[in-house]
């Protein structure tokens, strides 16, 4: 694995507390309990953005919607195209 370096300045304050929350967690470092935090957020953070959960019946009738439009038409193509030339799925 290659690795990359993050330089940054915080607070004396919440490094002796990040420290300390290290040590309890049984880390051998500093910067191991950092990477863990910054992995698992960056997790959560990105599971928030690329998911949608419907409640209820919002999903049927987002399905029946579709079912019942039309055919799509030429601007609706090439927006579709257009998202797809810019990587969006």
């Amino acid at each position: 694995m290659t690795t990359s370096r993050i330089d940054m300045r915080i607070d004396e304050t919440i490094k002796l507390a990040a420290e300390k929350a290290a040590a309890l967690e049984g880390m051998k470092s500093l910067t191991e309990y950092v990477v863990r935090l910054i992995e698992q957020d960056a997790e959560r953070v990105i599971r928030e953005h690329e998911a949608i959960t419907l409640k209820n019946d919002v999903f049927d009738r987002f399905m029946s919607a579709c079912e019942a439009a039309e055919t799509p038409n030429k601007k609706l193509r090439d927006a579709v195209e257009f998202a797809k030339g810019q990587g969006i799925q």
